[in-house]
């Protein structure tokens, strides 16, 4: 039984804050503060004469982040977001005329902005209400570029259904798990993306500039780095030797990081991943979709007139409600005058709990939300 006021306590903002705003950005534990911490007093320490360790650190990393995930470390790769995973797939196509990529209505900007630059080079970039996104799949779809929840709707995108079907027309799914990954568990093995792009600073819990990408083996194969750097020949760890010329790539997902790590985050992150793998993804899951319960019930009792109430795929972490007459940004803003933290994304009041919230969270919501409106 996990002791939830045990890891509340981990969250030192939760002290003075009822923080239900995860979507926009996580909280920090004190572990990966420390964490981050412990490897700039190790600089001091030891001048960085040991940087080389902190390769084999990042290694180790991506094994604990592979657990997460149900993948292999050498499917993972360290990013500082998930546009740099994105731009990565997109800029490796070899795109032609006529070729399409799929996106569902209302997707967070970066699935608008890279495709729709497409266009100068007769890529059509196509935009469907989720009740269409089969019909839109056509032997000219080459890529499907979605997120595991919507960011301004929660809208939980049904990947298991997803992902084979694609997979069978040949079809490269690109998903996002910046909004999801670390609340809802992601079994990479069974839904076989192209590619997971991750940001870790919302539902990870991590400091910004930590992220991480899976990139599929049979991508890996066809797939060219967009940064090359010092460490894109296969024997970069030969330091004191570097090779000169054109480099050979290797075969693992870190031959996309080009250069030097963030190291310091992501020692955060890995300190945040240890922690979700001792609670458990499964836990986790249902604790946060408990408290999403909960926050519905809430709404509802307030006035709130809700999606998930007409469609089963807002079952989600990310709880969305409008009010009539009501503007949700002033809302928001009232609520934080409060120091009650939510957040208005395209006229929804958007309420976002993780595991470190708790009931009492949600009822002094749900009295400051009905003192407001």
């Amino acid at each position: 039984m996990t002791d939830w006021k045990k890891v509340r306590s981990e969250f030192p903002a939760l002290e003075n804050w009822t923080f239900l705003n995860t979507a926009t950005f996580g909280q920090l534990s004190k572990r990966a503060m420390e964490a981050e911490t412990c490897h700039f007093s190790r600089r001091d320490q030891y001048a960085c004469s040991d940087f080389m360790e902190w390769f084999g650190d990042a290694d180790s990393i991506r094994g604990v982040i592979a657990r997460l995930i149900h993948a292999q470390a050498e499917d993972i790769a360290f990013i500082p977001n998930s546009s740099t995973g994105l731009s990565l797939l997109i800029g490796g196509i070899d795109w032609r005329p006529g070729d399409r990529v799929i996106t569902l209505e209302h997707e967070f900007p970066n699935h608008y902005y890279y495709p729709s630059f497409l266009a100068a080079r007769g890529v059509e970039f196509v935009e469907v209400p989720y009740e269409s996104f089969y019909d839109a799949i056509t032997e000219r779809t080459r890529l499907v570029a979605l997120s595991m929840l919507n960011y301004s709707t929660g809208f939980r995108t049904p990947l298991a259904e997803i992902a084979p079907f694609l997979r069978e027309r040949g079809v490269l799914l690109y998903v996002d798990g910046t909004q999801g990954l670390g609340a809802l568990e992601f079994d990479a093995s069974a839904i076989r993306p192209a590619m997971l792009s991750v940001n870790g600073y919302k539902w990870m819990l991590s400091p910004t500039g930590a992220g991480f990408m899976y990139v599929d083996p049979a991508l890996r194969d066809t797939l060219p780095p967009s940064i090359i750097g010092w460490r894109s020949h296969h024997e970069w760890r030969d330091h004191e030797n570097l090779h000169h010329g054109a480099p050979e790539f290797g075969a693992n997902a870190d031959k996309y990081e080009g250069g030097m790590l963030a190291f310091g985050p992501i020692y955060g992150l890995a300190a945040s991943v240890e922690m979700m793998l001792e609670i458990g993804p499964r836990a986790i899951e249902e604790r946060v979709m408990a408290l999403a319960a909960l926050t519905r019930d809430a709404l509802r009792r307030s006035g709130g007139i809700l999606l998930a109430d007409e469609d089963r795929n807002y079952d989600s972490p990310i709880v969305t409600a409008q009010f009539e007459n009501q503007d949700a940004r002033i809302v928001s803003r009232e609520l934080q005058a409060r120091k009650v933290l939510v957040a208005a994304r395209h006229g929804n009041l958007r309420v976002s709990p993780h595991f470190y919230n708790n009931e009492e969270d949600l009822e002094r919501f749900e009295r400051e939300l009905r003192s407001v409106l």
